[in-house]
């Protein structure tokens, strides 16, 4: 029997706060990277107006197609581009801009993709194993559940998942898939927390969450995308531009962090936040999918 959690709309975490420190003027041209439902995009739109031009991009079909019907009543000039934003540069290009005035990089999954059972984000609800942000992609997480050399699956949840018990996880997913392929993400979840010490499945984090988190970052090779995707972006940026990221996990902020440290460092960026930004206790409270956000920003120099 599949169980299906409610589908909630999606709310766009910090969105203010990007808005703010992107300081997008009438006329601006703004690449919106991660498009998604398009709730920062209609912000950033509102202020850009009919002068101002937003490219939007996205890796899901259907998150765009969402994108399209919010930003329909829009003034501004749209332009819809399905791809990863590791070929930013590229799609800039085949639409005739050579460089843009504002950038922006939302790195979390959607609340539309985790509600959707089956996407196979989560494991809030029943569904396939899958996982892949581009359903075109012919990468799923059972691909890598049931096909992967233990030590290299074990690689995958300590280092994209920071599983301090990934040899135990591994054990119980290769005994598992000797029986029969792992198929569902309640199946997986279920074997997750036969694994670990006991003391876990009784703490607020799920056990399996770390777990899920690798996998989803390995299908869709997410620190490969923005590490390729950070350097086209301030190529691409006019001077005085700016970039903002946000990203849910330490591994994403560490790359953003270390990159606009290292791009200060060679005089071609400015840190416009000195220190991380975080979503305050209010929106916390009222989108509780935010609590891991983390915000960072920069204007380029030259």
């Amino acid at each position: 029997m599949k169980l299906y959690a409610p589908v909630l709309m999606h709310v766009p975490v910090l969105a203010d706060k990007v808005v703010e420190l992107l300081d997008p003027h009438p006329g601006d041209c703004v690449l919106d990277c991660t498009v998604g439902s398009a709730g920062t995009a209609s912000a950033i739109s509102a202020k850009i107006g009919p002068s101002g031009c937003l490219i939007c991009l996205d890796r899901d079909d259907e998150a765009l197609e969402r994108a399209r019907k919010t930003l329909a009543s829009s003034s501004s000039r749209k332009f819809f581009h399905k791809s990863n934003f590791a070929d930013l540069d590229n799609v800039l290009e085949s639409l005739g801009f050579s460089s843009v005035d504002k950038i922006f990089f939302d790195l979390g999954v959607s609340r539309d993709q985790l509600y959707s059972a089956e996407r196979g984000f989560s494991f809030i609800s029943n569904g396939p194993l899958d996982m892949r942000m581009d359903r075109a992609s012919p990468l799923t997480a059972a691909d890598l559940v049931n096909g992967l050399f233990p030590d290299k699956l074990e690689d995958i949840l300590r280092r994209f998942g920071e599983e301090h018990e990934a040899r135990r996880i591994v054990q119980k997913i290769v005994e598992a898939r000797s029986k029969h392929p792992i198929q569902t993400t309640l199946e997986l979840a279920d074997i997750i927390k036969r694994a670990v010490h006991p003391r876990r499945v009784r703490q607020r984090l799920h056990p399996a969450t770390k777990t899920f988190q690798a996998l989803r970052i390995a299908v869709n090779a997410e620190l490969e995308n923005i590490e390729e995707a950070l350097p086209k972006a301030v190529a691409k940026l006019k001077t005085g531009g700016r970039v903002a990221v946000i990203s849910f996990h330490s591994l994403e902020d560490r790359i953003v962090k270390n990159f606009f440290r290292d791009e200060a460092k060679a005089g071609r960026l400015r840190v416009i936040t000195k220190k991380v930004l975080r979503p305050s206790y209010i929106e916390v409270k009222s989108n509780p999918s935010s609590r891991s956000a983390r915000l960072r920003a920069a204007e380029k120099v030259i």
